[in-house]
């Protein structure tokens, strides 16, 4: 690999763990560079996923004290449900021919996207007119976790949405446990990627290094910006980024 390619790599990994740590969603910078960069789809995805793993292990060992239970739930049961369900979503998208993936993924991109704008909002109406069973919530583990697995964009404001429903758990105290599924899940994904062979370490390594200054570097900006402009910056990136997905594919 050139310098550009070199440099290009590291840069989207720099600004995809900036992301994570501002807001999540590091994925929108870091697939279409990869892609951009002559990666098949399904090869840019899993190698998107391991660049992005060291930063996500790091965020959950930084809130390890604060994990506990989710609605009278173990969280090492919901670990092991994430852990499996992780596996199978991984194992899915070695399954998936890389021109299906590449037609699948805008429609994984809107719907991340759509997560991050009205996640939040949305799990806020249904809480305030149905109560769900906490049974419910190994399923909806299990779901995430297969997503996380198989793609992972926008997971992190999924898990929020999903535990603010099930568990009417508040958005900041859920960061512990969040933070905890996303790293198991991606740990998942990124043993299977690894097993067969679909991680393009080339790319890889440079993105996983900016991507671990990148967390530095949001963790540092965070505490300066306001959460309004880091919401409206994340969704600008989200939006823009689905928008090309849809362009290339369909345009």
């Amino acid at each position: 690999m050139d310098f550009s390619t070199l440099a290009l790599a590291a840069g989207a990994g720099l600004l995809g763990g900036t992301m994570n740590a501002l807001a999540g969603g590091g994925t929108f910078a870091t697939l279409p560079a990869l892609i951009a960069l002559g990666l098949p789809a399904n090869i840019a995805n899993a190698t998107s996923n391991v660049a992005l793993l060291p930063g996500a292990a790091a965020s959950s060992w930084a809130y390890r004290d604060e994990v506990g239970p989710v609605a009278g739930i173990d969280w090492r049961v919901l670990l092991v449900i994430t852990f499996v369900a992780g596996l199978v979503g991984s194992l899915l998208l070695v399954l998936t021919p890389s021109k299906a993936f590449d037609v699948i993924i805008p429609w994984l991109l809107l719907f991340a996207f759509l997560v991050m704008a009205f996640g939040r909002r949305a799990a806020d109406w249904l809480h305030a007119r149905v109560t769900i069973g906490r049974g419910t919530l190994f399923t909806a583990q299990a779901i995430l976790g297969i997503y996380g697995g198989y793609f992972g964009g926008g997971a992190g404001l999924m898990a929020t949405a999903t535990y603010g429903l099930l568990a009417n758990i508040a958005p900041r105290e859920v960061f512990a446990m969040r933070t905890l599924m996303l790293a198991v899940a991606n740990l998942a994904a990124a043993l299977i990627f690894m097993m067969f062979g679909l991680v393009a370490w080339s790319a890889c390594l440079p993105m996983l290094i900016g991507a671990i200054a990148g967390g530095w570097l949001g963790a540092l900006v965070g505490r300066r910006l306001k959460s309004a402009m880091v919401r409206w910056w994340t969704l600008i990136v989200t939006g823009a980024t689905t928008l090309v997905f849809f362009l290339r594919v369909y345009g």
